[in-house]
């Protein structure tokens, strides 16, 4: 098996200790399933991954697109999974929902 084009790396809030204390967790039901579909559909070479909290609980849910290293906010809809699949799909990062670095 070939390695994937890219990673989408999903926040779901998992600590050391294993008390969830961030939002992501909260705020995705359904989130992974869904951009596992979409990026099936699309067509996409990617790997969707949850992952640890990724210290940036103010801001989640977040995900993260590598290799490109796009980090993206407030991704708990649908409608903005949408728009950040679309934007990858045209090879430019989706500028609505990008963290500031």
């Amino acid at each position: 098996m070939a390695t994937p084009e890219r990673m989408l790396i999903c926040c779901q809030s998992f600590r050391a200790a294993g008390s969830p204390k961030g939002i992501c967790h909260k705020q995705t039901e359904g989130f992974l399933q869904y951009i596992e579909e979409e990026a099936l559909d699309r067509g996409l070479d990617a790997l969707v991954i949850a992952t640890t909290c990724l210290k940036q609980c103010e801001s989640g849910p977040v995900m993260v697109i590598q290799p490109e290293n796009w980090w993206y906010k407030g991704v708990n809809s649908e409608e903005a999974i949408d728009a950040i699949l679309d934007s990858l799909e045209d090879g430019e990062p989706c500028e609505e929902y990008l963290m500031e670095s």
